[in-house]
């Protein structure tokens, strides 16, 4: 029986291709009460009414935010460690892309925690309730 080098690679190459290419889900591994602590920035005025990754429009006048992986329709709290004030969001986009940002907010959730002046603020994130998975 003569070795196939080709053949063999098809073999071993294969399911780790087919495995890069299934997408991971977002969210896989959270659990409510998963936090995160980091940098949040909030939406340029330019943004209102422009469609967010999810498909819905942006509102800067709604409590939602933009993270990078949790799945859209997470609900997190927001809490400001230096001040204590905490605001609920609903997680609707894809972001920020700003390195060190963990997280994107409305202008309202952003006046709510006191970070219009700042811009930039310490936060820490918690999921308190994932999205209904469709069956």
């Amino acid at each position: 029986m003569a070795f196939n080098a080709r053949a063999t690679m098809a073999v071993l190459v294969l399911p780790l291709v087919l495995l890069a290419l299934v997408p991971l889900s977002a969210n896989a591994g959270v659990k409510s009460g998963h936090t995160e602590t980091g940098i949040a920035s909030f939406y340029h005025d330019r943004f209102q009414g422009r469609k967010t990754a999810s498909g819905q429009r942006f509102n800067q006048n709604d409590y939602s935010a933009a993270h990078k992986t949790l799945a859209f329709g997470t609900k997190v709290r927001v809490t400001r460690p230096d001040t204590g004030k905490s605001v609920v969001v609903t997680i609707n986009d894809r972001g920020p892309f700003k390195a060190g940002r963990i997280i994107d907010l409305s202008r309202q959730a952003a006046r709510d925690l006191g970070m219009i002046d700042q811009g930039l603020v310490r936060v820490k994130v918690e999921v308190i309730r994932l999205p209904r998975q469709g069956i």
